[in-house]
């Protein structure tokens, strides 16, 4: 059984170094490990980065990449401040939860009238938002110190992530993504060649977000019981059903036993939440209907239509599945620094600066729009990386479903 000291829910992984040359290779993964140090992240060269190959070019002449040059400018930007990080997170969840209570008691208490209506609107919208940036701190959470955050980690997965069957385990592999030979491969379940395989593929990935909540209640309200009850599902369900992915054909590795008794610990509350949620309508309300789950799927699948949309600019998504050079993994990814308050809530926690954060995964989000200005005002006119923004996030979505209906066009065309 998990120990108390499991509950501090560690990320698995360390956080990714930027500057030190990837130890995984194109071979299958080890073991999934809890707490063992790994290397991940690009190399840094005190030259210049490998050239871009043809797949995936730069719209002009460019100056090659310097990692050295790069850091320099945002050294002092690397240190997460927890205030910071404990102060969004409990405001951001906090007003989540009385928006969602809004919506479902405005109508109970004052009827369906249209200021009523209007109202729940507004509470609807904002519960989305608001819940959008509560969830986006597990990615946070997978690129923290490992020390210094336990409390921070047990509090997010005990009022947010169990609240969203998103326990933090789901998460782990992130790590693979930032893996240089591993990124857009195989090996990397949050990357599809959405620019290669035409419009439905882009839809599909949008749509499925009706459907997800009702697996993530399968998932943990029902799957989990049988993995425990009969053990030799465990490896099945582990390297298929247990993974927040983009591709749906990813196989995560195998578990070490101690990343095992974490993942068991949030089976088991996830489980009880599932109990509480499917039977408290017969307790409160004397019946087996509860109205509830209405308003918690339709916030559901709102949260993940947004996630969907503002993942499919985060990237161009341009790779065929082969190994990527570090120009094409730094042009393959998109920052959208325009508009922070329009942009900030669509892509809260530093998703918005995606190509930043493959750069620097280490770099706090609180951090990454200083950093932004920083390297555009001192990297050379002619640096790959000014090539990374987009003007909009309608703007990249619209690009990638040209490339999507001709998968000949180059992705910085």
């Amino acid at each position: 059984m998990p120990s108390a000291s499991d509950f501090r829910v560690s990320t698995g992984y360390p956080a990714p170094e930027p500057n030190v040359a990837p130890a995984a290779s194109s071979a299958p993964a080890a073991p999934e490990t809890a707490g063992t140090p790994e290397t991940v992240g690009v190399p840094e060269t005190t030259g210049d980065a490998p050239a871009a190959s043809p797949s995936v070019k730069p719209t002009a002449t460019c100056h090659a990449f310097r990692f050295s040059q790069a850091r320099s400018l945002i050294g002092d930007l690397q240190r997460p401040r927890q205030a910071i990080y404990w102060a969004d997170f409990l405001c951001s969840i906090i007003l989540g939860h009385l928006t969602l209570h809004a919506i479902f008691w405005l109508p109970v208490w004052y009827g369906f009238t249209p200021a009523v209506t209007a109202a729940v609107a507004v509470c609807y919208v904002a519960t989305v938002l608001l819940y959008m940036r509560a969830l986006m701190f597990i990615h946070e959470l997978v690129h923290l110190p490992e020390k210094g955050f336990t409390a921070f980690r047990v509090a997010w997965n005990a009022l947010c992530g169990i609240f969203f069957l998103v326990p933090s385990f789901l998460y782990y592999p992130h790590v693979d993504h930032h893996r240089r030979k591993h990124y857009g491969t195989e090996h990397d379940g949050e990357y599809l060649a959405l620019s290669h395989h035409g419009p439905w593929m882009i839809i599909g990935f949008v749509v499925q977000a009706l459907v997800i909540p009702l697996l993530a209640l399968l998932r943990f309200a029902v799957i989990s019981p049988l993995c425990w009850v009969f053990p030799r599902l465990r490896p099945f369900v582990h390297r298929h059903m247990s993974t927040m992915l983009v591709d749906p054909t990813y196989e995560r590795p195998d578990a070490s036993p101690k990343l095992m008794r974490i993942v068991i610990l949030q089976e088991v509350l996830c489980f009880a939440w599932c109990v509480w949620f499917l039977v408290r309508g017969g307790i409160m309300r004397d019946t087996w209907i509860d109205p509830f789950w209405l308003v918690a799927y339709s916030v559901g699948v709102g949260i993940l239509v947004l996630n969907e949309v503002r993942t499919l600019g985060a990237h161009r998504w341009s790779n065929r599945g082969g190994e990527m050079t570090f120009d094409e993994q730094l042009l393959d990814s998109v920052n959208f620094p325009s508009r922070p308050w329009i942009t900030e809530l669509w892509g809260p926690i530093g998703t918005r600066y995606h190509a930043l954060h493959h750069l620097f995964p280490r770099l706090p989000y609180h951090n990454l729009g200083e950093a932004h200005r920083r390297l555009t005002e001192g990297l050379p006119t002619d640096s790959i990386y000014h090539q990374t923004s987009e003007p909009s996030l309608t703007a990249a979505i619209r690009k990638l479903w040209q490339r999507a209906r001709n998968p000949q066009m180059e992705s910085h065309a």
